[in-house]
């Protein structure tokens, strides 16, 4: 996926506010719920062209066709191309920031919290617009830094301390035995798809269902609780 320059001058706002998204804001507009609908099938579909073809690739045309509605509408709504492309990333980085929040994992065992985790995530994983955040925030993380680096410091770090707070209560707990709560956090959350988000990086359009993520992200819990668990 290439992103062009006007887009990465564009999608920022203020990319050195601490905790403040970087991505460019939404023209203001009012919508009825008609309207909102509307919004939402064009960010079904530019995900979909995006994924498929790449960003440079993508034509609104192609997008306007699958979604429904008019061009007019689309650029009232979102200004251009660059302006869903920003809408995409903000939709699934505000569900990858609180991705873990209603799990309730405080007052689960080891075993059955971290295969929650490793389902959720293979949920979330197997969405088609994961490919295009990946590939944007690490893919092409050097040509963009502010939004590569949002992204770990609010969105991935927020799984991690999810996790590592996890990971200490199990400790002080006596369940589970960890040098690092905080490392061992994540060096969990690279092992359920750290292959498959570096391919994603790489470009490959090949994500695998969600039944075989699953299955993968279970196989890396079952791995991770033989070191973890006391002997």
């Amino acid at each position: 996926m290439s992103i062009s320059s006007d887009f990465l001058e564009n999608v920022f706002s203020d990319p050195h506010a601490a905790g403040e998204s970087p991505l460019r804001p939404r023209p203001q507009v009012e919508l009825c719920r008609r309207g909102e609908i509307r919004a939402e099938k064009f960010l079904d579909a530019a995900t979909e062209v995006f994924a498929e073809k790449g960003y440079q690739h993508a034509r609104l045309s192609e997008i306007v066709a699958r979604a429904g509605g008019s061009l007019a509408t689309l650029y009232r709504i979102f200004g251009d191309k660059e302006g869903l492309a920003s809408a995409i990333l903000e939709r699934r980085l505000d569900m990858h920031t609180h991705l873990l929040r209603d799990l309730n994992l405080t007052e689960l065992p080891p075993e059955q919290a971290l295969r929650r985790v490793a389902i959720r995530m293979a949920q979330v994983m197997a969405r088609t617009d994961s490919q295009v955040v990946y590939r944007i925030v690490i893919g092409e993380g050097q040509s963009f830094p502010a939004l590569r680096d949002w992204f770990f410091d609010q969105a991935v770090a927020s799984i991690r301390s999810t996790l590592a707070d996890y990971f200490e209560q199990q400790v002080a707990a006596g369940r589970m035995q960890l040098a690092s709560p905080k490392a061992a956090a994540a060096q969990f959350y690279m092992s359920l798809f750290g292959d498959q988000i570096v391919r994603l990086a790489a470009g490959s359009n090949q994500l695998p269902d969600v039944d075989t993520l699953e299955a993968q992200a279970l196989a890396a819990v079952e791995l991770f609780l033989q070191g973890a668990l006391p002997r």
